[in-house]
């Protein structure tokens, strides 16, 4: 009789922990690996003024592309019904490098740019709060902007450019279309990967001083649609 009661408590007990492994009111942060995979196509490049003077000029057959990154990634969740979590992603902003298209892919790689894009998502997990296996989809948004772009090809600034050149980027809102699943290990221990697509575009700004007597500025721009799909490969930990 008492190794009866025993083992029922035993089972008892293990579905009490079970029972709290993704319930409403849980707590979770995860870290891992982030890689962008931009799905990129972009505007010929386009002049818009020279000392002022609009000339909104496009270059035909001229381009750019961004290559992939990786970096480390970061999440912080909250499962607020038992099938409904929130979720922000976070991640050390990738570098980025950026390479001339079209009749500029000779030039190689041009220059490069760090990416931020924080995101906010909305998660929707089937199977119960007790299953081992927990695919989700989810929707979300991400505000996006780059830092530290410069032109890194002397050849490209000047031969292109025609003189140094400073980079400025806009910022912008995009979607975010998610999918994936968690591997729960224990009730505090899991494991997972998601699969992100974010349609999102970025236009460049060069103003470059042309190599002149008159230090004309001519400022040109070029516009990419990202259009990124993002994984990320992670493990976490359940409060």
């Amino acid at each position: 009789m008492k190794l009866k009661q025993a083992l029922a408590g035993v089972a008892a007990l293990a579905t009490f922990t079970a029972a709290h492994a993704q319930t409403a009111n849980t707590f979770y942060v995860t870290t891992g690996w982030f890689r962008f995979m931009p799905q990129d196509s972009s505007d010929p490049l386009k002049i818009d003024s020279v000392g002022g003077t609009p000339v909104n000029m496009a270059i035909p057959g001229t381009g750019a592309s961004i290559g992939s990154a990786d970096t480390v990634g970061l999440s912080l969740g909250y499962f607020i019904t038992d099938h409904i979590a929130t979720e922000a992603e976070l991640g050390i902003p990738p570098k980025f490098d950026i390479s001339g298209g079209g009749t500029l892919s000779t030039f190689g790689t041009v220059g490069s740019a760090r990416l931020w894009s924080p995101a906010l998502l909305f998660k929707y997990y089937f199977n119960s709060p007790e299953a081992k296996f927990r695919p989700y989809v989810g929707l979300g948004v991400t505000y996006a902007w780059f830092t530290d772009a410069k032109i890194t090809n002397p050849a490209f600034e000047q031969g292109v450019l025609g003189g140094p050149t400073s980079v400025s980027t806009d910022r912008s809102w995009a979607p975010v279309f998610n999918l994936g699943f968690n591997y729960n290990f224990t009730k505090h221990v899991f494991a997972g990967f998601s699969l992100s697509y974010i349609p999102i575009s970025v236009t460049a700004t060069y103003n470059t001083t042309l190599n002149n007597q008159f230090g004309t500025v001519r400022v040109a721009e070029s516009k990419i649609h990202l259009n990124p799909l993002v994984t990320y490969l992670k493990v976490g930990y359940m409060f």
